[in-house]
C-alpha cells in the first residue's frame, strides 16, 4: 500500500509562552521539527504532509533549505483546530492507501513503532501508539472528594495514529465539531480503533519542562 505520514504542525504554542511555535524551538541545535520528520524519512517510500501555521510557511522554506534540500514534501496552511488541520493534510491526498497522522512535537518517536503502526493499519484499518498508565488513577468528585479508578482499564494515546486512507476520510466526513486526536474521531464513526504497544520515551513536547528534560540549557 502507498504510505503516507501527515506532521501536524500547526499549533501555535500557548503553553510553551515562547515567542516561536514550540514546534521550531531547538533540541541539540536543530529544530523539533527537523528530528521528527528525520524519523519518517528513514523509512523508505513514505510520502510526507507537512501541516504549518501560516505565519511559519516562510519559517519552514529556511528550515527546508538548510536540512532538506533534496526531500519533497507537500505543504499545507492548518486550520484554527488540529481537527481542520489534519482534515486539510487528508484533502491533498488522492487515492488510498494507509496515513499516519504524528505531533510535529513528538521528536522521539521510533522507526519501530512508526513502521508497527503502519503495519497494523495495512492488515486491520486501523494502528494507534498508546502506553499503560504508571501511576495510580483517581476521578474527582466534586472539590473536595475523589473516587478510585483501576488503572489497568485505561491508556495513555500518543502518535503515530495510523488508518486506511478511505476509512479515515470516510470518518471525517461525519464527524462535526473539534476534536483532540483522529483515533476519536475514527470511533465516532463507529470503526474500531486497534491499539499498538507504544513508548514512554515518545513524550510530546508540550511545556518548558518537557523541553528542559531533553535540553537542559533552556
Amino acid at each position: 500500500m502507498i504510505r503516507y505520514a501527515i506532521i501536524v504542525a500547526g499549533g501555535k504554542g500557548l503553553r510553551m509562552n515562547a515567542k516561536r511555535p514550540k514546534q521550531f524551538l531547538e533540541i541539540d541545535g536543530k529544530p523539533i521539527l527537523v528530528h521528527t520528520i528525520r524519523k519518517f524519512l528513514s523509512l523508505p517510500d513514505i510520502n510526507i504532509i507537512l501541516v504549518l501555521p501560516k505565519a511559519h510557511v516562510g519559517e519552514w522554506d529556511n528550515i527546508q533549505s538548510e536540512y532538506f534540500s533534496s526531500s519533497k514534501f507537500k505543504i499545507v496552511v492548518g486550520g484554527e483546530t488540529r481537527t481542520e488541520s489534519v482534515q486539510a493534510g487528508l484533502d491533498l491526498i488522492e487515492g488510498d492507501g494507509v496515513v499516519a497522522i504524528h505531533d510535529a512535537v513528538r521528536p522521539y518517536v521510533s522507526e519501530v513503532l512508526i513502521e508497527d503502526c503502519f503495519k497494523s493499519a495495512e492488515e486491520y484499518g486501523s494502528g494507534v501508539a498508546a502506553v499503560k498508565l504508571k501511576d495510580s488513577l483517581r476521578k474527582r468528585k466534586g472539590e473536595d472528594d475523589s473516587a478510585f479508578r483501576d488503572r489497568n482499564d485505561y491508556v495513555l494515546v500518543q502518535t503515530p495514529q495510523t488508518f486506511k486512507i478511505s476509512e479515515l476520510k470516510d470518518a471525517y466526513d461525519k464527524i462535526e465539531g473539534s476534536f483532540s486526536d483522529d483515533a476519536t474521531v475514527f470511533e465516532m464513526a463507529r470503526k474500531k480503533v486497534r491499539l499498538i504497544e507504544g513508548d514512554y520515551a515518545n513524550i510530546k513536547i508540550t511545556t518548558t519542562e518537557d523541553l528542559r528534560q531533553k535540553n537542559p540549557s533552556v
